[in-house]
């Protein structure tokens, strides 16, 4: 049985993760964790205490209405994604915690393909 870090939880919310293939379960914020517990099997969980976030980063559509997905990268285990029931309200909960500095947008679809697109020209023409 896991047990959690947090003594006192304030947001729990419905949630997937997407890592391989998705599953579902509950994420809660509490005070000293973010936690995720898959529904199906309680022994598949991540706890990701609040000093081992690096960022957060949220894909954006339509101005910042809709937040479809955000990814919390750590400092040393990668990152993993997530998409809750209520996206905003736990990124609310969440900024509480790690401060507003650190949740970012994510790049679009053309940010990214602009940047490849660039890292490809100075590989093949900047190399001399």
């Amino acid at each position: 049985m896991a047990q959690s870090q947090n003594t006192s939880v304030e947001y729990t919310v419905p949630a997937s993760m997407f890592v391989g293939l998705s599953t579902t379960g509950t994420m809660m914020v509490g005070d000293r964790a973010l936690e995720y517990y898959n529904e199906r099997n309680v022994e598949d969980y991540i706890q990701i205490p609040w000093d081992q976030i690096d960022h957060i980063a949220a894909s954006v559509l339509f101005g910042g209405r809709i937040i479809p997905r955000f990814a919390v990268f750590t400092k040393e285990n990668g990152h993993f994604a997530f998409s809750t029931r209520r996206n905003h309200a736990t990124l609310r909960a969440i900024r509480a915690h790690i401060g507003a500095e650190k949740i970012v947008r994510s790049e679009t679809f053309f940010g990214v393909l602009r940047a490849g697109c660039v890292g490809l020209f100075n590989r093949i023409f900047r190399r001399g």
